[in-house]
Order: C-alpha cells, then structure tokens, then sequence
C-alpha cells in the first residue's frame, strides 16, 4: 500500500477563505515579483470578495505617482529597502482603501545586486489599519525564477500570519 501524502493547505485559499468571511479585502502592491503575488489568490474561485486588485510598481516613479511612496525614502534608502517596502504597503493600503496590503520588493537578478544589497534580497510587508510588518529576506542567487518564487511565497505566507494572528 503506497504511503498517504498529505497535502499542505494552500495558503492562497486560506487568505481567501479568512477574508471572505470577514468581509474584507486586500491589495498587493509588487515590484520584483511583478504581478505574481495578485495572481495566486486570484486563482481561487470566489476571490473577488476578497481580492480589490493589485499594483505593479516596477519603476521607481510607479512606486511614487501609484502609490504615493515618496521619492525621497527611494533615495535616501533604495528602492530595496526596509522602508520602500513598508511606505508601498501603506501607500497601497491607503490608496485602494482595503483593510490590508501586501507588498513586496526586492533583487531577483541575475543583475542588480551589490555587496549591500545582493541578489536575493527581497522585502515583503504587510499592512493593516493597525500596523505594518516588514521582513527582509535574503533568498540568494537561486537564479530569477526562483527568487520569484521564493518572494511570492514569502509573502502569502506574512499575510497568513498576520491574518490569523488579527481576530478582528
């Protein structure tokens, strides 16, 4: 008898799910992962209830005229930073006024990185009315694809924790 496998729930349908009930919504706002994150809970039946839309800020002046991240926190700090992150989450929050945004940015490479900031480096957060959380990453070279990946799945995985971490 072949062993049992038990699939992991897939955490885009449980932000889905958690958000539907609530009757809440949320935005992305994306840089590096260009669109990938609204697309994974987009590819759950029902999602509309939940999901307000998504933001594809690749460029610096995006991220500003979109989402209103000021232009100085990019220049003082980076478009891949700690700050970036936070004030496009917040920026994206605001905007599309959904009671929670993620957001994330970073180097997927193969170019881009320094000793600084290296290929890999990637900064998600999450925002609510209460609060924002931002996480650094530092993924590596894995190659573009999979620092991708790795963002995209960084980040369904932040708004999860702090979805079932608020019981508002």
């Amino acid at each position: 008898m072949a062993p049992k496998t038990v699939t992991a729930p897939d955490p885009a349908k449980q932000i889905i799910d958690i958000l539907t009930e609530r009757k809440q919504t949320i935005v992305t706002a994306e840089s590096c992962t260009g669109g990938l994150i609204a697309s994974a809970p987009t590819d759950v039946p029902g999602a509309s209830a939940a999901v307000y839309g998504g933001y594809v800020t690749y460029a610096n002046s995006a991220k500003s005229r979109m989402i209103h991240v000021q232009a100085r926190l990019i220049r003082d700090y980076g478009a891949v930073s700690n700050q970036v992150a936070r004030a496009m989450a917040d920026g994206a929050r605001n905007t599309a006024r959904a009671d929670f945004a993620v957001a994330v940015t970073g180097i997927a490479g193969p170019d881009g990185g320094s000793e600084k900031k290296p290929v890999g480096l990637v900064y998600v957060a999450v925002s609510t009315e209460l609060a924002t959380v931002v996480i650094e990453h530092k993924f590596g070279d894995l190659g573009r694809e999979e620092v991708r990946k790795a963002s995209v799945n960084a980040a369904l995985d932040l708004v999860l924790q702090v979805l079932t971490s608020d019981k508002s």
